[in-house]
């Protein structure tokens, strides 16, 4: 469930090519339409409650899901309505609380914020904010790796399972791009290499939805999360230019790889 981004690295176009490229079969719910490029939103309208809910009831009540991932959910009112649809579904769900996008353009209203802590978050299995949208929903900014356990302290507060606190927008100066995963007695730091590569549109939505078909695939949430950072590090890495502006990450990446290996077999 997540707005469209008509450049296609983000939004419901990101999840669909990062679950196609982790082997599972992706369905969508549109909350939101964007006119979206490299350089930036140039405008966005939410669709109405009715199709947000028509969409899910058509997708679970017929094929069943065993995974929901979340993204840009504009309003108090999508935000209650999508938290009683994962409410009513068996399966984990990965909320990611988007609240502006890449270029900085705000996504979310300040009136949905109360909702998403008080309806959203509490139906999380796993939540995924960066360090601006933690500080947005909690008021803890982030400095520095110690002020991550803090930060993760707050989001749990709220009532998610898990919490994953994304480094990336730690200031720069450190070779790693480090996320803290953690449901308040276990730790997981998960530390990557930070590729010096501006074309970064897409990352957390591809984290995400790693995340979210990973779990579908039946890991447990530590295993998923790893390995949804792993490859989004590789997404990363090969992200390109596209447009005047930021370009997405490489969803292909690794099919890229096989393919040039000559690991590829033709019918």
């Amino acid at each position: 469930m997540a707005g469209s981004d008509s450049g296609g690295g983000a939004g419901i176009q990101a999840d669909l090519k990062t679950m196609l490229a982790l082997g599972v079969h992706g369905m969508s719910v549109l909350t939101a339409v964007t006119a979206q490029n490299s350089l930036g939103v140039q405008g966005a309208w939410e669709l109405p409650v009715e199709a947000v809910r028509a969409q899910y009831r058509s997708v679970v009540d017929d094929i069943g899901v065993q995974a929901v991932k979340t993204g840009m959910l504009a309003s108090a009112e999508l935000v209650e309505t999508v938290a009683d649809l994962i409410a009513g579904t068996d399966a984990p769900a990965v909320v990611d609380p988007v609240g502006v996008s890449k270029h900085g353009d705000p996504l979310l209203a300040v009136s949905a914020l109360d909702s998403v802590r008080t309806r959203l978050l509490p139906v999380a299995t796993v939540a995924t904010p960066n360090l601006d949208e933690v500080e947005q929903l909690t008021g803890v900014r982030v400095g520095s790796e110690p002020d991550m356990r803090r930060a993760a302290r707050a989001v749990l507060a709220f009532g998610p399972r898990w919490v994953v606190i994304k480094g990336g927008h730690l200031a720069a100066g450190t070779d790693q791009a480090v996320d803290l995963l953690t449901d308040g007695s276990q730790e997981h730091w998960l530390r990557a290499p930070r590729h010096d590569n501006r074309h970064t549109h897409g990352t957390g939505c591809t984290l995400a939805s790693a995340i979210a078909a990973q779990l579908a695939m039946g890991r447990s949430v530590p295993e998923a999360v790893t390995a949804a950072k792993e490859y989004v590090t590789g997404a990363i890495a090969a992200g390109f230019a596209l447009g005047g502006g930021i370009g997405p990450v490489d969803h292909g990446w690794e099919l890229g790889r096989r393919i040039r290996g000559g690991t590829a077999g033709a019918g």
